[in-house]
């Protein structure tokens, strides 16, 4: 018998300020002091703050001159993505001993759909108590956990109580908790969506609940009896493991470099090596693409551009990627040294791993798998193009909070 939405019982779990806390974890003279976490060398935005921290203003997004003047007291820590995905891959097979509808959604967050687990464990807040017990024993860190009967209203009640938190909203409560609750606190209405829908009268989820339907599919189309529905309270959307989730959309990397750059030669060599990581990438999950995108943030920290070209035919060697990064970089003006750069490939199709026809093509295409297999046994640029050996960088020193541990969602490691 099928489990209706309505019947569904799904939690979200949410780990509190998770790269802080594992770094408190692992360093106890940073346990109760004001940390936030950074990328390699002190010179990307700040991560995540700790709680101590948080008191203080300091927020995700800041960069590191913003962080220390919202506390002079602030650490500056050098974030170990090592850490953070150990630590995040055996959280996921925690939650898999409860169910094995978990749906990974970043590498601090995920939704688990207990609703066949009750007749095991007894409860939904059981399960939730069992979790936070089995990761606070075996790493120290806690968690907020949702409860609800959707995703939706789930990862809303996971953010009700932080840090630590476990919060239930039973379907009998949807209508009371959502009446005077801001629409920016549902997940998929951001800042700018919270301004139009401001610009109409509508502040509260109660408020776009009760919203005609046909004036909203009038300003937003489609999306407008989406929305409503958020109001209302109403997610059909299933939890979906991730080796059954959607096909990827892109494959993008990006680096914020060691030292500003500005001659031709080096940012040249950090565009081979990102387009090195971004094809190694496709190819490992079998797709190509036509879309190459091209991102570069200024010195300044403020300026910044991204462009992007489709190609007439779908590519995954680094080369071509590198070459058609390449000729986006030539169509602007680099007018002060480079901080950061990213490549993306996009417009993807799954692509036949057959040999080519023409030899020099077939033998290209046997050297690159050859590479590949060398640096998946060995590590990344085991192997690599002649004019990378001198590079100071080998991979990003940034994992975006947005990493799955497995599946194809992995490409998409910033």
């Amino acid at each position: 018998m099928s489990i209706q939405p309505e019947q569904r019982v799904v939690m979200h779990i949410d780990m509190n300020a998770f790269f802080a806390s594992v770094e408190q974890q692992a360093n106890p003279e940073l346990r109760g002091k004001p940390i936030a976490v950074v990328g390699g060398h002190g010179r990307t935005v700040i991560t995540t703050a700790s709680y101590e921290a948080r008191k203080f203003g300091v927020k995700t997004g800041m960069a590191i001159w913003e962080g220390k003047r919202q506390c002079k007291d602030l650490i500056i820590v050098v974030g170990d993505n090592k850490k953070y995905t150990y630590t995040s891959s055996r959280i996921v097979e925690f939650m898999r001993e409860y169910t094995p509808l978990v749906e990974v959604f970043s590498i601090d967050e995920a939704w688990l759909d207990v609703t066949h687990s009750l007749g095991i464990f007894g409860s939904a807040e059981r399960i939730a108590y069992l979790i936070k017990a089995q990761i606070k024993a075996s790493f120290g860190i806690t968690c907020s956990i949702g409860i609800a009967p959707n995703k939706l209203l789930a990862k809303l009640a996971s953010d009700m109580k932080k840090p630590d938190g476990l919060t239930v909203i039973k379907p009998e409560e949807v209508s009371r908790v959502l009446e005077h609750m801001s629409v920016k606190e549902l997940c998929g209405i951001g800042s700018k969506m919270d301004r139009h829908l401001a610009l109409m009268g509508i502040r509260t989820c109660g408020e776009l609940g009760r919203c005609d339907e046909a004036r909203l599919t009038r300003k937003f189309g489609i999306l407008g009896k989406v929305y409503k529905q958020m109001g209302q309270g109403i997610d059909n959307g299933p939890v979906t493991p991730v080796e059954e989730d959607d096909e990827v959309k892109s494959v993008g990397h990006s680096m914020t470099l060691r030292r500003d750059v500005s001659t031709r030669e080096d940012i040249l060599k950090y565009l081979l090596q990102l387009s090195e990581m971004v094809g190694r990438r496709a190819r490992r999950y079998g797709v190509a693409g036509k879309t190459i995108s091209l991102y570069v943030r200024f010195a300044d920290y403020f300026s910044s551009f991204g462009k992007q070209d489709t190609l007439s035919s779908y590519i995954n060697q680094s080369d071509e990627i590198f070459k058609a990064a390449v000729n986006i970089l030539d169509t602007v003006e680099i007018t002060q040294p480079i901080r950061l750069l990213g490549v993306k490939l996009s417009n993807l199709q799954y692509h036949s791993q057959q040999l080519p026809l023409f030899p020099d093509e077939r033998r290209k295409t046997l050297m690159v798998q050859a590479m590949d297999s060398v640096n998946d046994k060995l590590g990344d640029f085991t192997v690599t193009f002649g004019s990378l050996l001198a590079t100071e960088e080998k991979g990003s020193h940034v994992i975006s909070p947005a990493w799955r541990p497995d599946g194809i969602r992995n490409v998409n490691v910033q």
